[in-house]
């Protein structure tokens, strides 16, 4: 399936890294940022996640969640949370089915076995606004995810 600006991003209910589940429907009323990295334990990833942490309140004062997204296991990812003393932003783990949700939404990279790294906002009713796919080793312009919230 491939997304576009307009459309209502497909529902999911992942494990996170807090030992807890996240659906997405529960979130409306919220703008969304779904930050997907292809790989935990990677330099790249790493900082991706550590700019959503370091920006939490930001987000908050937006009325936005941050979700840090991979087909990682929930297990990895909570212990990878704590080395990156991530504490208020959820890391979800798209691993069982693998990568399914990464496949519905059009971003799961067969020849890798894993999501490309894509940032997708949705508004408070769950429709997709601004999407942008990046390079592998490209780390996403946290500023540049704040102008297009700012925008909506």
């Amino acid at each position: 399936m491939k997304l576009e600006i307009g459309m209502t991003a497909p529902d999911f209910t992942l494990e996170d890294n807090q030992g807890g589940k996240v659906t997405l429907s529960d979130l409306r009323g919220k703008k969304v940022l779904l930050s997907w990295h292809p790989l935990a334990w990677t330099s790249v990833c790493t900082d991706q996640m550590r700019a959503l942490e370091a920006n939490h309140e930001r987000f908050e004062k937006l009325g936005a969640v941050a979700l840090g997204m991979s087909v990682d296991p929930a297990a990895s990812k909570k212990v990878w949370g704590q080395v990156l003393s991530i504490r208020k932003t959820k890391l979800l783990a798209d691993f069982y089915p693998h990568g399914k949700t990464a496949l519905d939404y059009g971003i799961f990279l067969e020849e890798l076995g894993a999501s490309g790294r894509v940032n997708i906002i949705l508004d408070e009713k769950g429709v997709i606004r601004w999407m942008k796919r990046y390079e592998l080793g490209q780390l996403p312009d946290i500023e540049e995810v704040f102008r297009a919230l700012e925008s909506l």
